[in-house]
């Protein structure tokens, strides 16, 4: 760094050299000045220039203070008046108008000397007016922008650098501070701030005068803004909530309604005169496959509000993968086609063997509606550690956007495939299906060609393999 950069860091730090620098600064900047004269001499006479030390006494002021400059004017006079003023060699001067001139470089070294030191202190003063300024001004974009706690960290940090300390903390927790803390409290009980105890007093006045007031004013508005994002917060989940809630009870209240007209209209109809008994019977056969679709649909609804709840704990075991898809197989209708091609010396899973076979239930259930009469496709096999049971039909497939939302509860596409009409079903089979498969520490996914089929995947963690659910 150059001599001038130099000086301006080090008097806007508010940083003194050593005085032994000063003092060894203050006569080689003399013995220049001095040297200096000897050639001006032939150009102007000797009484006008004492300015010539002048400089030296600006620069030992703006380094050292006004003391070490008083000093460097005090020695520039006595080397001008012995070697410069006549007679020279001896510290007398013959000619009153070289008194004056040496008088007047004193005064006018001495007030240069203080004006210097002025402008310095003024200078440091600024400087750390603008450094906590900027502390102020970053104290709110840390605490607006990085959250309150993770704000308050940083804002220690920071403060600590600009006021030179080893450590400081802001804690919103007033009355913790340790032994070795000196607590300085935030007004309206926001917290203290916290730092190193056996501080200069001084400093810790300009902390109590210039830290604690800003930074409890940004604190609170810090505070402020989380409480309106927290109640921006609830009041949206309040609004999604309401309205999962009518999306549920529409959704709902068909599905239980449509049963429920079937079940008493043929009731009603068993019941008039003149029913023959094939007739009864088919009423009678309609009454219990409704009440099974009934069934059906409120176990679908126990089962969603206990995974949503995380109620439904697996209770994991060994189970063997043909007898789960037997088990899932045995509750589909006769008339539905499969075929089943399980890999040789596939493992059993560790796995909740109801929950397990549920969600392959209604995987089967869904390949079933939307196979448009062709045979579905079970494969059971090892793949990268995992057993991967994948459910394949060649039905009209998904609908391109829906994929991503079929696992969601009650969502039920606008159309199948391009297929008219709504989604069938309640809208909870596949919703279902991940949350047991997923609470079994396994993975669900889709593969779709709209046209060519859909392929579900459900990979179960083997037997004696630990995996988190």
């Amino acid at each position: 760094m150059n001599p001038a950069g130099l000086i301006s860091t080090l008097r806007l730090r508010g940083e003194r050299p050593p005085a032994v620098a000063g003092v060894v600064a203050m006569v080689a900047l003399v013995a220049i000045c001095t040297g200096l004269i000897y050639p001006l001499r032939q150009v102007t006479t000797v009484s006008s220039l004492a300015v010539v030390y002048l400089p030296a006494v600006v620069i030992t002021a703006t380094l050292w203070g006004r003391a070490l400059a008083l000093a460097t004017a005090i020695l520039s006079a006595a080397a001008f008046n012995l070697f410069h003023l006549p007679p020279v060699d001896r510290f007398t001067v013959s000619d009153s108008r070289n008194w004056v001139a040496l008088a007047t470089f004193l005064a006018v070294a001495g007030v240069t000397s203080t004006v210097s030191d002025a402008a310095r202190s003024r200078a440091i003063e600024a400087e750390r007016r603008r450094e906590e300024a900027d502390f102020a001004a970053e104290t709110a974009q840390l605490l607006l922008a990085s959250g309150t706690a993770d704000g308050l960290a940083k804002i220690g940090e920071r403060l600590a650098g600009v006021f030179e300390l080893p450590w400081a903390k802001v804690t919103r927790a007033p009355g913790t501070e340790d032994p070795g803390e000196e607590a300085l409290p935030l007004p309206a009980g926001l917290g203290s701030l916290l730092v190193p105890r056996g501080l200069a007093p001084a400093k810790l006045q300009t902390l109590r005068d210039r830290v604690v007031p800003p930074l409890a004013a940004v604190l609170t508005v810090a505070l402020e803004r989380d409480r309106l994002t927290a109640d921006a917060v609830q009041t949206e989940g309040l609004r999604r909530s309401e309205a999962v809630k009518t999306a549920v009870l529409r959704a709902v209240s068909h599905d239980l309604r449509s049963p429920v007209t079937a079940m008493v209209a043929a009731g009603a109809a068993v019941r008039a005169p003149g029913v023959s008994e094939s007739e009864r019977h088919e009423l009678g056969t309609l009454v219990v496959d409704e009440g099974a679709r009934l069934s059906k649909l409120i176990d679908d609804l126990l089962d969603l509000s206990r995974l949503e709840a995380n109620a439904a704990s697996p209770r994991p075991a060994e189970c063997a993968v043909d007898e789960l898809i037997d088990s899932a197989l045995a509750a589909q209708p006769a008339d539905a086609s499969f075929e089943v091609a399980l890999d040789a010396g596939v493992p059993p899973i560790q796995s909740d063997f109801v929950q397990i076979e549920r969600a392959l239930a209604n995987l089967l259930d869904n390949a079933r509606r939307f196979c448009a009469g062709k045979p579905i496709l079970i494969q059971a096999g090892v793949v990268d550690g995992w057993v991967t049971i994948r459910i394949i039909d060649h039905g009209p497939g998904i609908a391109a956007g829906d994929a991503e939302r079929i696992f969601e509860p009650f969502y039920r596409a606008d159309s199948w495939a391009g297929a008219p009409g709504p989604h069938p079903g309640s809208g909870l089979g596949l919703a279902i299906a991940k949350g047991f498969v997923e609470a079994n520490g396994g993975e669900i996914s889709v593969a779709c060609d709209p046209g060519d089929g859909t392929s579900f995947a459900v990979r179960l963690p083997v037997a004696g393999r630990s995996v988190a659910a």
